[in-house]
């Protein structure tokens, strides 16, 4: 099939069978994977490695931070209030594409920046490793540095801003894959809440912050067993339908003062 033929084929597609890009493909890899099964007769594992959605690879998943109730003494608030209402903790974490989360740091108070907990997560006594050769998605609110792919700033990025217009240059191209990747760690985020209520933003904490903490472990584990034993995709769709309207989205600003190598030191 010419280009030509591919690009009428996905308008006519989204004109008239209402397709729309997800959270896991564009409108062109929705239609080019069926496309490519029915001419080659291929497996789905040959389809998957083709179109890098699964299988072996160097990006080996994606780094976020989520806010997340937490129960302090009165005069610690402010260190505590930053992006919503209440007394939040900042916890970073890491994820595989299959949302199995591979790192846990909890306890930031929730006025600390991604930057500043993933500078102490690489140089504590038990660090967050990122292996030679390999690397995870992160937002811009991170700095691009070795094992760390931020995207471009300046162009668009949240999979929103293109449901209903296209990349329009190579940057917004990379940009649309980055956030349909990266975006794993947010579904991982979501299920968990909703797994577990305990740690919801509608549930008011009542034990202290080293109890809060060891809650927070505790649900990523059973979390990780659930997802191989009972993966509840109904659970999931609510989450992804949730993530696709939801406008309240966590990025931060770089900090100007870090360069790549100021990062690299942990100073």
């Amino acid at each position: 099939m010419i280009p030509l033929a591919f690009t009428d084929l996905c308008e006519m597609l989204v004109r008239e069978g209402d397709l729309r890009p997800t959270l896991q493909a564009t409108i062109e890899e929705q239609v080019a994977k069926p496309l490519y099964l029915l001419a080659h007769n291929t497996t789905n594992r040959e389809l998957a490695f083709i179109f890098r959605q699964s299988g072996e690879s160097d990006c080996i998943g994606a780094i976020d931070g989520t806010h997340i109730r937490i129960k302090v003494l009165q005069r610690e608030t402010p260190r505590y209030r930053g992006r919503k209402d209440y007394s939040t903790q900042n916890v970073l974490a890491t994820c595989t594409f299959d949302l199995k989360f591979t790192y846990v740091l909890a306890g930031w108070e929730g006025t600390a920046s991604d930057s500043r907990i993933m500078k102490e997560a690489l140089n504590r006594q038990d660090p967050l490793k990122l292996p030679e050769g390999k690397y995870y998605l992160v937002d811009a609110g991170l700095m691009l540095r070795s094992g760390l792919i931020t995207p471009y700033r300046g162009e668009r990025y949240h999979l929103k801003e293109y449901s209903r217009n296209p990349p329009r240059n190579p940057c917004e191209l990379f940009n649309l894959r980055h956030a349909s990747l990266r975006n794993t760690i947010e579904r991982a985020f979501g299920v968990l809440k909703k797994r577990f209520p305990i740690i919801s933003s509608s549930t008011k904490p009542s034990y202290g912050v080293e109890t809060q903490k060891l809650i927070i472990f505790a649900c990523c584990i059973l979390h990780n067993y659930l997802r191989g034993a009972d993966p509840n995709n109904e659970l999931l769709a609510q989450v992804d339908a949730k993530l696709m309207n939801d406008n309240d989205v966590h990025e931060e600003p770089p900090n100007p003062r870090e360069s790549n190598e100021e990062f690299r030191r942990g100073s």
